[in-house]
């Protein structure tokens, strides 16, 4: 957890090498945070590397955990980490009598950074050797994963350093520098902001870190199946995000299946970047599907998919689901109504699933969700919600054209009131030349209460305006 006692070695850096690191960052004063020596880094990287089951933390995913992954490396996680990481609640959902299932919402948004991926974060910095940890790491990324290893590599004097590209959202790289991460803008694209990663790296000794799926870092996440399992008894099944990180699926899934193999886990991943659902198919991971709305999905997509995480996903999971994007925005609108949390996409996911009506076996169930994520920007939430009411026929838009006049726009007014519809916006436009004289086209758009309520403002409004016209979703 924070300690606001935490000091942090006074900074250097050569001007000469500014050209490295980007001088924009460098005149903002954002280069100030650690001193790196230049020195040989050879020698093994991790505490743990006598174990065989564990891999150094920037070996290629290409190397698969030996069997599976051991339910002792997840219980030694759990006891490393869970003075740095919290236990967040499992709580009982208001939503469990309108979907017939008892839910249970583990809260894993409310971590420090607002992702469950501290715990995983948090398991591989630990396992550093301490010559590693006085050279520092650094990551290329804006994700969640970037935000984890900002905040938890400084609580553990580590130095950090972020590169992210210069189209990342300002708010991503304004909170890892508040963590106390060094940010660089480097780059209009992830293979060119990673190469400038690797290149600092091999130039500085630092420990590159990517999301890969190595087995410390599959361990630290696997904890959220332990404190599952501990704080819902008898339980039937577990919801997880699944999508191309699907490092929580598999460890956590490890963790449950050993507890009891009776348990169902369940993944979830958008309908419209099923990469794990085809992989499956496939029998191998897919390294070829692109998405094309990054900023709404985050951490749900990305270009490749985990080998280890893969193969343990094949073995232990019970079932990959897709879900529209539709659902998933109205997911995020129950979070927002129900339990008074802004979730992003990959909080909502599990969630949307169970909304949707796809899994009708888990009736009468008793069900936990792992809501893992809340780091969604809020211009991007803003529209999101504004979609989700759409969806959710809890706005309306419609045209109508009227004679020019005062009265017979206070008419329609009068007639969304006795309705209990509320005018949200209404715009005028003179048709002078396009439609008769003296005649207005009014666009309206109104709040109703839910989908019953908008079909009887509807009728309303088509009986004393035959040539209305209804702007669909």
């Amino acid at each position: 957890m924070a300690n606001d006692h935490h000091t942090k070695r006074s900074p250097s850096i050569n001007p000469e090498r500014l050209k490295d690191f980007g001088e924009e960052e460098y005149l903002n004063g954002d280069i100030k945070t650690w001193e790196m020596k230049v020195v040989g880094c050879s020698e093994t990287l991790l505490e743990n590397a006598h174990d065989p089951t564990y891999q150094s933390a920037n070996q290629s995913t290409s190397q698969s955990i030996s069997g599976l992954l051991r339910f002792e490396d997840i219980s030694a996680a759990a006891f490393k980490i869970h003075c740095g990481v919290q236990k967040t609640p499992c709580l009982y959902s208001r939503l469990s009598k309108q979907y017939g299932m008892d839910m249970y919402l583990k809260k894993e948004y409310l971590h420090y950074t607002g992702t469950v991926k501290e715990r995983g974060v948090l398991y591989l910095l630990t396992a550093l050797r301490q010559d590693q940890q006085r050279k520092g790491v650094i990551v290329a990324s804006d994700s969640n994963f970037a935000m984890a290893v900002a905040y938890h590599a400084t609580e553990l004097h580590i130095p950090i350093f972020v590169i992210m590209s210069t189209n990342t959202c300002p708010m991503r790289g304004k909170m890892c520098r508040e963590y106390g991460a060094m940010v660089i803008l480097y780059g209009t694209t992830e293979k060119e902001t990673q190469s400038h990663a690797r290149r600092l790296a091999k130039e500085n000794c630092y420990l590159y870190l990517e999301e890969e799926d190595s087995a410390l870092y599959l361990a630290g996440l696997g904890t959220l199946g332990l404190e599952i399992y501990e704080q819902v008894p008898k339980l039937d099944a577990v919801i997880f995000p699944a999508g191309a990180h699907c490092g929580l699926l598999a460890g956590s899934a490890a963790a449950l299946k050993h507890l009891n193999p009776h348990i169902t886990v369940i993944g979830v991943e958008p309908e419209s970047f099923p990469i794990l659902q085809q992989s499956l198919k496939m029998g191998k991971p897919v390294t070829d599907l692109v998405c094309s709305n990054q900023r709404f999905y985050g951490d749900l997509v990305a270009s490749s998919l985990g080998t280890n995480a893969f193969h343990l996903t094949k073995k232990l999971v019970d079932k990959v689901l897709t879900v529209r994007d539709e659902e998933l925005l109205l997911a995020m609108l129950r979070f927002l109504e129900y339990e008074r949390a802004t979730v992003d996409a990959e909080g909502a996911v599990g969630l949307a699933a169970v909304l949707a009506g796809k899994l009708p076996e888990l009736k009468g169930k008793k069900v936990a969700i792992a809501i893992c994520s809340a780091n969604m920007d809020l211009p991007t939430l803003h529209q999101c919600v504004d979609r989700g009411l759409t969806l959710d026929h809890r706005v309306c838009k419609f045209i109508v054209q009227l004679p020019d006049g005062s009265t017979e726009l206070s008419k329609l007014v009068e007639l969304l009131s006795r309705e209990e519809a509320r005018a949200q916006e209404i715009q005028q436009e003179h048709l002078f030349v396009t439609s008769d004289l003296f005649t207005v086209k009014v666009t309206c758009t109104v709040a109703t209460r839910e989908k019953g309520h908008a079909t009887q403002v509807r009728n309303a409004l088509t009986e004393r305006y035959p040539g209305i016209i209804w702007l669909e979703r």
